[in-house]
């Protein structure tokens, strides 16, 4: 994380422990906008760089996910009413490949993992007015497609990855082969 921090990447709320490739994600946060439940959470942590026009960001990461709502993976950010973020997400003991996407309310799209992955690849493409979001299980390239969504085009977005644990202590999460 430091020779991304060295090349221009930046935080959106820093989390307390980081080190190497691994970001713990602080107690109690997360990205959420009033859809179902009713609040709003800004503090889900993540660490990027400002992109504007087309991009390409792909990731390879792995998690100990314990409690429920644990997530990490990509996060896009352009302020706090218009943001994606997706990943893996630990709902009922299980993972899920999960996509928030915001504009205003925020909607949620997962798929359920046959069984635990030891490693996903996430790669998100932003082109003209849509992001599209693909991702491959345990060393296989991202060339399933989990989203196709609406992003406001042309802002600057911060984009990088992504962690957040909602309900437990906090978690670690290993993030490896990181390209813009």
């Amino acid at each position: 994380m430091d020779d991304l921090i060295k090349s221009g990447w930046r935080w959106l709320n820093e989390p307390k422990q980081w080190s190497g490739d691994t970001i713990t994600a602080d107690p109690d946060t997360d990205f959420w906008r009033k859809t179902h439940y009713g609040f709003v959470r800004d503090s889900a942590h993540v660490l990027g760089i400002d992109k504007t026009g087309d991009f390409e960001l792909t990731v390879t990461f792995s998690g100990d996910y314990t409690a429920e709502y644990d997530q990490a993976g990509i996060g896009l950010w352009i302020d706090d009413r218009n943001w994606i973020k997706t990943g893996i997400e630990l709902v009922d003991g299980r993972q899920l490949l999960s996509a928030v996407v915001t504009r205003e309310m925020s909607d949620w799209s997962v798929v359920p993992l046959a069984e635990a992955a030891e490693k996903v690849t996430l790669k998100a493409v932003r082109e003209g007015d849509a992001v599209t979001i693909s991702y491959g299980l345990n060393g296989a390239p991202p060339a399933t497609m989990l989203r196709l969504a609406y992003f406001p085009p042309e802002l600057s977005v911060l984009a990088g990855v992504m962690c957040a644990s909602p309900t437990g202590k906090g978690f670690a999460t290993r993030f490896e082969d990181i390209t813009i």
